[in-house]
């Protein structure tokens, strides 16, 4: 059962993702499905192809035929769902990914009827899953489709305004999916580009495929201050971007007010790890801003329920609805900031005028699966009366984990919904005042574990 997670299905390929446990994916899938048609694509990995063909074993024999795309990055694969395919419209999708894991890993990310299948949806399969036995074979029914041109088509035609534009632009993709589609894209909007990492490797030979990480971003750095304007990176399926100028690595909160200069008035998701400056920014232009939890699929069913615009994660995950279609796209984000560029906006200068704070990254604290919401709610509770030494509390937030608000920043304790950790963040005004919320948060952690 651990390979169900909170948004997608990731394991290690034949320990835990193999024939017997990915047909049966692939057949009880197919149950939750209305439809006749599931688009599937894969991302670089070397077994990605092998899993392709367990799962369409298993939704064959559910009664569904698929659709094959063959390589894509994942944003093609939810771009599939948006489109007729010889008057076929998919009813599901299923993109075969490890992401951003190390190369023995895989997994998958499911979209039905337009949405994201995820949290109990996703448990509930896997209990199915582990009480099913083989299904019987079906015959194969697969029909390829060429999503990759008709992806790389949409692209060309809505951003044809930057063609030749004379920006020097510099790119990782971190071999992989990205280059499937970004040598295209690039050429037939006459860009001056230089990629790094572009052939799709599912080994990672240069370096892991994380952007979120500084230590995968030394190369494309060089190669900026050497040769570019501006650089982006992207993660192993192309759903996050990181974004670099000479002067900043462009986190995903910031990004999000950098995009929302083009739109009036706009609704806008935040994760919980989102700066503060972004919410109070937004919100002082007149835009609708909504904090919630951390998690592609979270925010967009968040993103619909509200009617929003655009949403972010600071990890790099930026979802468009303002004129897209509401999921996260690394390669349609690119354009996005390239318009920005094209327009006349100067990004570092824009980032100057905001207040200065200082924010740690995300900093991982070990704990176990089943111990790390005790934790969390052990931490709820201790708040309600805190040591007479802590930081004064303005607010507290719980959407996820646990937000406090103080005179002068914030802190951030959440349990992650992926591996068996405690994530934290904090931000204040000043360094010291931030390390002092990072210590007393920090020590309340260590007393929540002790009482467990």
């Amino acid at each position: 059962m651990s390979i169900y997670r909170e948004y997608d299905i990731r394991g290690i390929y034949e320990k835990e993702l193999n024939e017997q446990s990915v047909v049966r994916i692939g057949f009880a899938l197919a149950s939750k499905i209305d439809g006749d048609y599931v688009a599937v694509g894969y991302d670089a990995r070397s077994h990605s192809p092998i899993l392709f063909e367990y799962l369409v074993r298993g939704l064959n024999a559910g009664g569904k035929k698929v659709l094959g795309m063959g390589l894509v990055p994942t944003p093609v694969n939810y771009f599939t769902n948006y489109q007729e395919w010889d008057g076929i419209t998919p009813s599901a999708s299923v993109m075969i990914t490890g992401s951003h894991n190390p190369s023995e890993y895989n997994g998958f990310k499911i979209t039905v009827n337009k949405a994201p299948f995820f949290g109990e949806d996703i448990y509930a399969l896997g209990r199915e899953c582990e009480a099913m036995a083989m299904p019987h074979e079906a015959p194969r029914d697969v029909t390829e489709i060429n999503a990759v041109d008709r992806y790389v088509d949409f692209l060309v035609s809505e951003f044809a305004h930057l063609k030749g534009m004379d920006t020097k632009i510099v790119y990782d993709c971190g071999n992989g999916v990205a280059g499937v589609v970004t040598e295209d894209v690039f050429s037939r909007l006459e860009l001056h580009t230089k990629g790094l990492y572009v052939e799709p490797d599912g080994t990672f030979p240069n370096h892991h495929p994380d952007p979120s990480d500084e230590h995968n971003l030394q190369d494309v750095k060089k190669l900026l201050e050497e040769e570019g304007d501006i650089a982006f990176a992207y993660d192993g399926d192309a759903d996050r971007i990181a974004v670099l100028t000479h002067k900043n690595n462009i986190k995903g909160d910031m990004m999000a007010l950098l995009y929302s200069m083009k739109m009036d008035k706009p609704t806008i998701v935040g994760e919980v790890k989102c700066s503060q400056v972004m919410y109070d920014e937004l919100e002082r232009r007149g835009a609708t801003v909504i904090m919630y939890k951390t998690g592609h699929s979270n925010l967009k069913v968040k993103m619909k329920e509200v009617g929003a615009d655009l949403a972010c994660e600071v990890s790099g995950h930026v979802f468009f609805k303002n004129r897209y279609f509401g999921y996260d796209d690394a390669i349609y984000a690119t354009l996005r900031m390239l318009e920005l560029v094209h327009d006349g906006i100067d990004l570092d200068a824009e980032l100057a005028k905001l207040p200065v704070v200082f924010s740690t990254e995300e900093i991982k604290v070990q704990t176990t699966e089943s111990e790390k919401f005790k934790i969390i709610d052990r931490v709820k509770e201790l708040l309600k009366n805190p040591p007479a030494t802590f930081p004064t509390i303005k607010d507290i937030i719980e959407v996820d984990g646990v937000r406090i608000n103080f005179e002068h920043g914030w802190g951030l304790v959440r349990a992650s919904n992926t591996t068996p950790v405690l994530v934290t963040r904090f931000e204040s005004t000043s360094k010291e005042e931030a390390v002092v919320y990072e210590k007393a948060i920090n020590d309340l952690i260590l007393e929540a574990k002790n009482s467990l």
